[in-house]
Parts: C-alpha cells; structure tokens; sequence
C-alpha cells in the first residue's frame, strides 16, 4: 500500500511538476513592486497664477516630431485633469498617421488643478462670465482666468518648443465649454478654433449671448476668421415624445443644453462674415457626462483640418 501523504505535501509535489514542465503560474508579486502609471511623451507642474492667485496644475505633451516650418499647433483644454490623458492619447494617434492625414500633430496642454480629482470646485469662479443673474460672489472670474492663460500658460509653454500662434486652440466642457464661448465673444483673436462642448449657455440668465453682438466688431480686424466648433449630447435634452431619446434628468428641459447650442449655431451660421466656419454637431447617444470624450475627438478633427 503507498504512502499516505498529507495535503500540504501533495500541494508542494504538484507545484514541482508543474514548474517543471513550464506551466506554473506566474508568482504572484507583492503589491510593493506596482508602480504608478506614467504616460509616454507627457509632463506636469503647479504653478500659483498672479493674475488669479488659484494654484493649477499644467499638463503638456509634445509631438515627436519635429516641429513644421511654423511651429506645432497648441491645442489647450480646460478642466486638464480630466481632459488631458484623453486629448494626449488622440494627438500621439494623429502624429503616427501624420504621413496619411497630412495634419501635424498638436501640443496638447492641459490646464487643471493641483488635486486628485477630475473636475475642481475653483472652475465654477474661473469659467463664468461675469454679470451673471443670481451668480454667487465666487463666480464671474472668467476674464481673469483668461488673462492668466494668456499672460503665464501660454508663455510657459513656448519655453518648451516652438508653436505656431497663428494656429491655437481652446477646448472646453459644460462650464468649460461656457468659457470658450466667452473666450470667443470677447477675444477672438486668442484663438483660431474655439471648441464648446456642451457648454452652459443658460448660466446666468444667459449672460455669455451678450457677447454676441460685439463680436462682429471685435473680427473686423482679424487676419483669419477665428472658428467654432459646438457639440451636444443627444440625452442631454428633454425627450420630444414619450419613448424618445432624451435625459432622464428633470434639469434639462430648463437649461436646454442641445436647444441653446443649436440655436447659437444657427444664430451665427446666418451672419457668414463673422466667423470662418460655425458647426454643430449633436453626439448620439451621449448625456452630459458621456459627451466630452467624443466631443474631444471631434474637437480635435476640427481644429486639424
């Protein structure tokens, strides 16, 4: 009769054959030897605004390639922290197939803040316009913001490598988005391509469309037309019949977010020697959290072509 052998026995002898067939498992490795995920062509810094005395936390990726003639195209994409990895992944894919689209690659930089988290509290003051009805004392530091843009990030980042100012664009969702809208409507010579997603239009009874008829004035001088790209999700609206698509959230049907960016478009599609190009593109399927990562893509098409 053989001998019996205990179970922690016959574990040990299997694990033996096994290995020695080459079929153990892979041992597993103590959690000490994880690292954190890093992302291939990308940095970061914190910087303290004097303009807005906030603290942002500034993200940029650089194309491999060289630069052309003119510098690289900037695109730059508020709440960073949360659009940045995104925009970052979709300018490295649009550099590989630089040689079949024709698009140079844009630096992408990403403006957010010094925490963890993917959208700051501190973007509810730097994203509103100011005059809003009923806006808190917090709110309404858009010009601000801005300035701090313009007068600190954009000059940090041409330390980095050569940009081409003539080819810069300016991304941003639901109060972002708001934000670019009032980039456009009081400095449209910042940017070329002014892409707003979702953006907040009802904010303050709807303050930002005061902008709107002063813009013709402020492009009279431009040498390039600047452009706009509005999107929306299609769940972000109010359903139009019973079993429709449509957001299931109350809020929608007040703040019409599809409605008012249609509207815009279409308000400013029929005063063609305004803007270069005005589009609006409604995003199937999406409600307001889902939309910015096609809104994004799309955004990025945009401005390349």
């Amino acid at each position: 009769m053989p001998p019996t052998l205990d179970p922690a026995r016959r574990r040990a002898l299997a694990a033996g054959a096994l290995s020695l067939a080459g079929l153990a498992p892979a041992p597993v490795r103590a959690a000490s030897d994880w690292q954190a995920a890093t992302m291939p062509l990308a940095r970061q810094r914190d910087i303290v605004s004097t303009v807005t005395g906030q603290r942002y936390r500034i993200f940029v990726s650089i194309p491999e390639r060289a630069a052309p003639p003119g510098g690289h195209p900037v695109l730059y994409a508020l709440d960073g922290n949360a659009t940045f990895p995104s925009l970052a992944l979709m300018a490295r894919t649009a550099g590989a197939r630089a040689a079949v689209t024709g698009h140079a690659a844009p630096i992408v930089v990403g403006i957010g803040y010094a925490t963890e988290r993917d959208y700051d509290p501190a973007r509810s003051s730097d994203y509103t316009p100011p005059g809003g009805k009923d806006a808190a004392p917090t709110e309404g530091g858009a010009g601000r913001f801005l300035d701090f843009v313009e007068q600190e990030v954009k000059p940090l980042v041409r330390t980095l490598a050569s940009v081409d100012p003539g080819r810069q664009a300016l991304f941003g969702h639901s109060y972002g988005g708001l934000c670019v809208l009032h980039a456009l409507f009081t400095r449209p010579a910042s940017y070329q391509a002014y892409l707003a997603s979702s953006p907040s239009i009802w904010y303050g009874g709807r303050v930002v469309l005061a902008g709107v008829e002063g813009l013709r004035q402020r492009v009279l001088a431009l040498p390039h037309k600047p452009a706009l790209l509005l999107t929306a999700g299609e769940l972000e609206r109010a359903p139009v019949r019973p079993g429709a698509p449509g957001s299931a959230n109350p809020a929608a049907a007040q703040r019409r977010m599809v409605e008012e960016a249609g509207d815009l478009a279409a308000r400013l599609q029929a005063q063609p020697d305004v803007l270069s190009k005005v589009r609006f593109q409604l995003l199937a399927g999406e409600n307001h959290g889902s939309a910015v990562f096609p809104a994004m893509a799309r955004g990025l098409e945009f401005f390349l072509a």
